[in-house]
């Protein structure tokens, strides 16, 4: 048994929580296998192939190892492909802004609320300047 569907390797790779949400996935055009775009849940997969996906905003690059018997525990799933992914794009660190109170002042009044949003760049619909 070499060749597998693609929503099944998903399934079993636990790349997704179900064979539903595979099939969703893939009917969307978020797969590529071989650098192919693919919208057939049906499309055989095995080893050697190379799957692009785009899960949950995560670009994934796997290496497909072995066609999967069952939806096992995670360490199993883990042996049926190879992380080709690049690592993420680390977020920007900046330091939270810290609005400035006197220490005992209370609880902050509406206007001290907006200054801190402001302050934030938390300006929304009910800034009222």
């Amino acid at each position: 048994m070499d060749k597998q569907r693609l929503d099944k390797w998903l399934f079993f790779s636990r790349a997704v929580k179900s064979r539903t949400l595979a099939q969703k996935l893939i009917e969307t055009g978020a797969i590529r296998v071989n650098s192919e775009r693919t919208d057939r849940t049906d499309h055989k997969v095995g080893p050697g192939d190379v799957l692009t996906m785009t899960v949950h905003t995560r670009l994934l690059v796997w290496r497909i190892l072995d066609a999967g018997e069952r939806r096992g525990p995670a360490t199993e799933a883990a042996a049926l492909y190879e992380d080709l992914s690049p690592p993420p794009v680390p977020r920007e660190a900046a330091p939270p802004v810290q609005a400035a109170r006197d220490p005992g002042a209370g609880r902050p009044t509406k206007k001290d609320r907006r200054d801190i949003d402001r302050l934030r760049g938390d300006e929304g619909e009910d800034s009222e300047d």
